[in-house]
């Protein structure tokens, strides 16, 4: 009588492979990275600059210089000097000065246009740094809460593990109270953590705290 041979292929397609759940590889928590990404102010500032038009560079350039001190000294100097050599006898400009308030007053608005254009152009720095700063903000913000929740995902999976090591105690007949009472670490791993005796044979079981010898 012949035995029946099964394949070897046949036989490993029949073989029962261990199931691996997918709770335990799939990630705990799935982070949502914020989409916005970091710039660097100064960079595009300068790229702005140096894609400004004429009159713009004009504005710009008269705004820093009419901003300075040393214009301020120089143009009180100027007045100031002008009134005293008036008061010479060769003055061409007597009390009040009317050619003096004329060229003092006259160019006043062009200049003034020109400084409220120059200063909004300068001022362009600070509005792309106040945006990064509400953008980086909101990103910081959003990884809080990104933590939060990761931690908050934590602790349910640590208290699912608890309730489990629980349900695995009192159904092996272990109550809490009696781990408390007793010292869950001591009692009931002292059987796998104690040395043997010197000289002692090495088959004899060590028994645990309050247990006694089966004969």
């Amino acid at each position: 009588m012949q035995e029946e041979t099964t394949p070897a292929s046949a036989q490993a397609e029949q073989t029962p492979q261990p199931a691996h759940p997918h709770h335990l590889t799939s990630a705990l928590f799935h982070h949502q990275p914020h989409l916005h990404q970091p710039r660097n102010v100064n960079l595009i500032h300068e790229a702005e600059k140096a894609a400004a038009g004429f009159n713009q560079r004009v504005a710009v350039g008269m705004t820093q210089v009419f901003q300075s001190m040393i214009t301020f000294w120089i143009i009180l100097s100027w007045i100031v000097g002008w009134i005293l050599l008036n008061f010479l006898p060769l003055a061409w400009d007597r009390l009040p000065w009317p050619l003096l308030l004329c060229l003092a007053s006259v160019p006043q608005l062009p200049l003034m246009i020109v400084i409220m254009v120059g200063q909004g152009l300068l001022s362009r720095k600070q509005e792309l740094q106040a945006d990064e700063q509400f953008h980086t903000t909101m990103s910081t913000y959003h990884d809080i809460e990104e933590i939060m929740k990761h931690l908050a995902a934590q602790d349910a999976e640590l208290l699912r593990h608890a309730h489990m090591l629980i349900h695995l105690l009192e159904k092996n007949g272990i109550s809490l109270q009696q781990l408390a009472t007793e010292g869950a670490t001591t009692s009931y791993l002292s059987a796998f953590v104690q040395p043997q005796p010197a000289g002692g044979d090495s088959a004899t079981p060590v028994l645990a705290e309050g247990e006694k010898p089966t004969t």
